[in-house]
């Protein structure tokens, strides 16, 4: 009683839009989830949902909470760009900006207070900028006047405003050990120091802003993965079991995160590192099972991955592995190509088999005994058929040329017949030559 009082508190709180929702939502900012009744995965999503409309409410938020039957109203979902279900977005003006993180109430609601905030937030003092900097483990921040960096520092932040927060402050704000060439200038403060935006080293903005929103060392999840293939990085990664406090498993995670740390400057570009609970999602991944621990570098981009050739025993170890990958001296595993691709489907269909038949023998032997047996009845019928009418061919052609025969030759009583005939006409030969030769004698 008490859980579906609350369900029925959540739901009110959360708006069921209809086709007039297209006109009247202009003036609101609006988080919207996208639904289909018959989608598992929403009907999961539900609960969560309404504790998001409670809490926007109680905070005050200006964000409304609204949720919409892609299915009933499919026009209106189209015109957003709606292509699975469900589908988060944040309606602010003419922009639709989609979520694409965890499905949690938690992680839903920041996504909404950074989207629906200002583009880009000014830090005036300096304690401001450090309760800004305790919050948040990555920060980007724009210094200096109106510039041409600064527009396309704006143009990158409206873009990238689902993952990170941007923020700006004059020079005098920043702690006092930040010292900055020049300025305008654009920097991110993260892992306990700050790093200055080079547009000759670094490349475009956007694309180093991309790079740099993660942490140096990250607890690396499949979502985390995901996220770090937009990046263009090659991640390192440790894959252990965090329950298990062994020197080994330990001695993996640590040798990582020196890495990340000592070797930053060289590495940083081409690498992500961090540490991953468990075998299972990496040996999906990869279609092989690794014995933990150990240490793989995954390259997102075309899905091939590196293996030591030996032991890690320390960070020079590591280190060595790291540029052998880089020179293309270590051999490389998986891709993309097309056995790998004939190998990946073989490998899911396997896998999803597998987990049917652990997760429910009955339904599987169902599902899958089913189709087979009716496949090989039709086989069966098809082969015998093919075996009868071979047999009834045999016996037509037997009889047919059998037929020919006594065409030919005809019936014993034809032939017998026929020797009669002749036995008679050489009879009466005879006779005749008889005759003349009595006459001849006379």
């Amino acid at each position: 009683a008490v859980v579906a009082h609350v369900v029925a508190s959540g739901a009110g709180f959360v708006e069921d839009l209809d086709e007039s929702f297209k006109e009247n939502r202009k003036d609101d900012i609006w988080l919207v989830d996208f639904y289909a009744p018959w989608c598992g995965h929403c009907k999961k999503l539900e609960p969560v949902w309404n504790e998001v409309g409670i809490e926007m409410r109680n905070m005050g938020s200006p964000v409304k909470v609204g949720k919409m039957d892609a299915t009933s109203f499919s026009s209106i979902a189209s015109e957003f760009g709606v292509r699975g279900y469900p589908t988060i977005k944040l309606l602010k003006g003419d922009l639709a900006y989609n979520y694409r993180g965890p499905r949690t109430k938690d992680d839903i609601i920041e996504f909404a207070n950074r989207v629906a905030g200002p583009l880009i937030r000014p830090l005036p003092s300096q304690h401001m900028f450090e309760h800004v900097q305790k919050r948040h483990r990555v920060l980007f921040v724009y210094v200096g006047g109106e510039s041409p960096l600064k527009e396309k520092y704006i143009e990158v932040a409206s873009e990238l405003i689902v993952y990170t927060y941007f923020f700006s402050a004059s020079e005098d704000v920043l702690p006092e050990y930040v010292t900055l060439p020049e300025l305008p200038a654009v920097m991110v403060f993260k892992d306990g120091t700050y790093f200055v935006y080079d547009e000759y080293e670094d490349g475009d903005l956007s694309s180093w802003i991309n790079r740099e929103r993660f942490q140096g060392y990250l607890h690396v999840d499949g979502f985390t993965l995901y996220e770090l293939g937009d990046t263009g990085k090659l991640v390192a990664i440790a894959v252990i079991d965090d329950k298990n406090s062994s020197l080994e498993h330990t001695r993996l995670k640590s040798i990582i995160q020196e890495v990340a740390r000592d070797y930053r400057d060289h590495f940083h570009r081409d690498f992500q590192f961090g540490h991953m609970d468990g075998n299972d999602y990496i040996n999906s991944l990869l279609m092989d099972d690794l014995t933990i621990p150990t240490i793989v570098v995954l390259n997102t981009s075309n899905q091939q991955y590196f293996l030591p050739d030996r032991h890690i025993e320390s960070t020079e170890d590591m280190v060595q592995f790291i540029n052998n990958i880089l020179d293309g001296t270590a051999q490389a595993q998986g891709g993309d190509g097309l056995l790998q691709r004939i190998k990946r489907i073989i490998y899911d269909a396997k896998s999803t088999i597998m987990s049917v038949f652990k997760s429910s023998p009955l339904l599987g032997c169902f599902l899958f005994g089913l189709p087979l047996g009716v496949i090989s009845i039709m086989c069966y019928g098809i082969c015998t058929a093919d075996t009868e009418g071979e047999v009834f061919e045999h016996e037509g052609s037997k009889k047919e040329s059998g037929d020919r025969e006594l065409t030919d030759e005809g019936s014993e009583e034809e032939q017998e017949e026929e020797k009669n005939g002749k036995y008679t006409e050489l009879s009466d030969g005879e006779l005749k030559q008889k005759d003349i030769m009595e006459k001849k004698k006379d």
